[in-house]
């Protein structure tokens, strides 16, 4: 079934171009259904680019789900404008009281600075603490795994010789669990993060579900929060990497190609997408799981 988002949202145009059934309000008003009530703290600078990501994989799911895009209170952005932001995008103060079936908290481009000197940090310690009781299965991605990893397990993570930029073999370990169902046992997944997480750290009520021996941990679950920590980037689209590394050589920063991301090391090559099949089954299963297992009254979430 389709993802509803609002009418003119600029994803909308991508996402029909693709293929994803995109659904208005009057239609989904008169199906015989209660939509999943998914929510998508977006704390990115490009927010239409990250709302897509994200909206192509939660719209690929065979349920009708609700999308509510989420921004910090407070922040300004730099990058999108206030009117954009207040047309699409409601602030956590307006919905701290609402109840989600689902919630995703995005990454930030504030790898190097601690976490408690993040403007926003009070608030997002509000936020983390609120998807307890609020909500039924959370996703936190990269620095937003990092800062939840922090937050409730004091997990300290440290900066890494190099930045792990690229596209990275991974292995599933564990046994089987149904955030995994039909992924690949060794899936390719984007990688672009200067910090990985002390493995010393990770307490016994932290289940690693996808590791890299080279680069660290990728994804784990804590079954008590009802949470996931993806600290990669499955939703990234065929470009993320090419254009961050472009950048990066437009600032004369000098970076390192992205591993395995260009053919044949060839950067005039368009890069070819060899994840994008385990980015929607992960989301799919996540979907799947949160359907078959979520109260169905709201307000009964957290309770």
């Amino acid at each position: 079934m389709p993802i509803r988002i609002p009418d003119h949202l600029p994803a909308r145009v991508t996402l029909e171009k693709e293929g994803v059934a995109v659904m208005d309000a009057s239609r989904s008003a008169r199906q015989d259904i209660r939509p999943l009530q998914i929510g998508l703290l977006n704390l990115m600078p490009n927010k239409e680019r990250t709302e897509t990501q994200f909206a192509r994989l939660i719209g690929s799911t065979p349920l009708q789900i609700d999308l509510t895009l989420v921004r910090i209170t407070d922040h300004v952005s730099k990058h999108t404008s206030e009117e954009y932001l207040n047309t699409f995008y409601s602030t956590w103060e307006s919905v701290r009281e609402r109840k989600f079936d689902g919630f995703i908290v995005t990454g930030a481009p504030i790898a190097n600075i601690p976490f408690e000197e993040v403007r926003y940090w009070p608030e997002m310690l509000e936020i983390m603490n609120w998807t307890g009781s609020n909500v039924h299965q959370t996703m936190f991605i990269c620095w937003g795994a990092q800062a939840a990893l922090y937050h409730f397990h004091q997990a300290k993570r440290y900066r890494m010789e190099k930045k792990a930029f690229g596209v990275f073999r991974h292995k599933l370990v564990g046994g089987p669990t149904p955030w995994l169902r039909g992924l690949s046992d060794s899936p390719m997944v984007p990688v672009s993060r200067y910090n990985d997480i002390d493995r010393a750290s990770l307490g016994p009520d932290l289940e690693i579900l996808i590791d890299n021996d080279e680069i660290g941990v990728c994804m784990l679950r804590d079954k008590a929060r009802r949470a996931l920590y993806m600290l990669n980037h499955l939703e990234y689209d065929n470009r993320s990497l090419a254009d961050e590394y472009e950048r990066d050589v437009k600032a004369g920063l000098n970076p390192e190609q992205p591993v395995n991301l260009f053919p044949g090391g060839d950067t005039s090559v368009e890069p070819e997408n060899r994840w994008r099949s385990h980015a929607h089954l992960l989301f799919q299963n996540w979907i799947n799981e949160i359907y078959q297992t979520t109260p169905y009254e709201l307000a009964d979430i957290g309770e």
